[in-house]
């Protein structure tokens, strides 16, 4: 088949005359026709289908996270119940161990006790000013006292065994005028603010 395209020139493109146009401007103008209609359909019902299709496997996959997520909470539910228990307990034990407003003053009598019993020379023992923090009160107690070095790790051993939270900071040892070793150092304990 041969096509002739100075047919085409003479074909007069009328509308209204389309039954009479060759065969070749028929298929042309058809296959013209189908194309609009399927980016027509594909812009006017497809499109927004697969708008809709692709929000909706967004959506999927966000719920199939969150599935997953609650899933591992309620499977580790018991165990964590069990964390929070344990927790609860510690931190109880913990609060037995910090003294309450009217223990302080023992506190004081107690390391006095300790250090005269490791046969250091108290030249010092006095509190300071409360430390207020989110959760507790921080209240340091300022030692100066002199000894020997053993002296000094009896009583640093002793404070550790007390039954009340007690830590040691700042320390500083100078050589005293009497040949011995003058230690300073800060006792701070705690006090919980809560109920």
């Amino acid at each position: 088949m041969k096509l002739d395209l100075s047919e085409l020139q003479s074909v007069d493109l009328d509308l209204k005359y389309s039954g009479s146009w060759p065969p070749l401007v028929k298929g042309i103008a058809y296959c013209f026709v189908f194309i609009m209609t399927l980016v027509l359909a594909y812009f006017v019902v497809l499109s927004s289908q697969l708008s809709d299709l692709s929000n909706g496997a967004e959506q999927d996959e966000k719920l199939r996270y969150d599935y997953e997520s609650k899933y591992r909470l309620a499977y580790n539910l018991e165990a964590y119940q069990e964390q929070m228990l344990e927790l609860e307990v510690q931190l109880a034990e913990m609060l037995k161990k910090l003294p309450a407003t009217h223990e302080t003053p023992g506190m004081l009598d107690d390391i006095t006790f300790i250090a005269t019993s490791a046969g250091l020379r108290i030249s010092t023992i006095k509190w300071g000013n409360e430390a207020e923090q989110e959760f507790y009160t921080e209240l340091p107690l300022y030692i100066d006292v002199s000894g020997d070095y053993h002296q000094f790790g009896k009583f640093v051993s002793d404070v550790a065994k007390l039954p009340r939270i007690v830590s040691l900071h700042e320390f500083s040892i100078k050589k005293a005028a009497n040949g011995q070793l003058a230690f300073h150092i800060v006792a701070k304990t705690y006090r919980y603010k809560g109920k």
